[in-house]
């Protein structure tokens, strides 16, 4: 891995790949929110490992957690009971994780089931450029990125972000894909009316998970 940082008219945006180049350009990644610099370690790169390796641990905590929710309702309920988890618990364990770490561990998409997720103008920036990687054959497992920006509500300051993007999985198709059943269907618009989570294929880009802390 190693890190590209890209210095703009909003600030400085890095975007870490797994790969030898970046099929981005600096452009796609000026969000319309002014950036800060990038906060930088000591020994002047991009993100104290630390940090970099505290994030991507609290994603898989997070998607472990969801996942043992998720199989388990599948297991005692279906695909049904499964919804009911994602719209009663999903939240909840976010929240936990977010509490027990100090940090802030969500889940976001640029098409979302629940309202809560909506992302804001970075992650939205983000995942956008996810997508156009992810259309340019990049491999979604590996589409990371990380930003700082100024925070002017609750606390003042700043806040290091990070995100990490989530491929849809076989068995997400079956509430997030192209055929669902129709009293799944149902079940899902009676619980989200809004949904707008569907046509998925296995393997896309579903979303991404979205880290931040305050910086002291």
């Amino acid at each position: 891995m190693h890190a590209r940082v890209y210095p703009t008219g909003y600030g400085t945006l890095s975007f870490l790949v797994k790969r030898d180049r970046s099929v981005f350009s600096p452009l796609k990644f000026v969000a319309p929110l002014l950036l800060a610099p990038l906060a930088m370690a000591e020994t002047g790169t991009v993100a104290a490992a630390d940090d970099t390796a505290r994030a991507n641990a609290l994603t898989q905590q997070l998607g472990a957690r969801l996942k043992t929710a998720l199989e388990t309702a599948m297991q005692q309920g279906g695909p049904i009971a499964a919804i009911t988890v994602c719209r009663d618990q999903a939240q909840v364990i976010a929240a936990d994780v977010s509490r027990d770490s100090g940090w802030t561990v969500r889940r976001t998409a640029l098409r979302v089931r629940n309202p809560a997720n909506t992302p804001d103008a970075w992650e939205r920036q983000v995942l956008a450029s996810f997508a156009t990687a992810a259309a340019q054959g990049t491999d979604i497992g590996t589409l990371t990125a990380q930003a700082t920006d100024s925070v002017t509500s609750g606390s003042e300051g700043r806040r290091w972000r990070y995100m990490k993007a989530i491929p849809t999985g076989q068995v997400c198709t079956v509430c997030h894909g192209s055929n669902i059943d129709p009293a799944l269907a149902t079940a899902i618009k009676t619980s989200y009316p809004e949904d707008q989570a569907t046509g998925f294929a296995p393997g896309s880009l579903r979303g991404a998970f979205s880290v931040s802390r305050l910086l002291q």
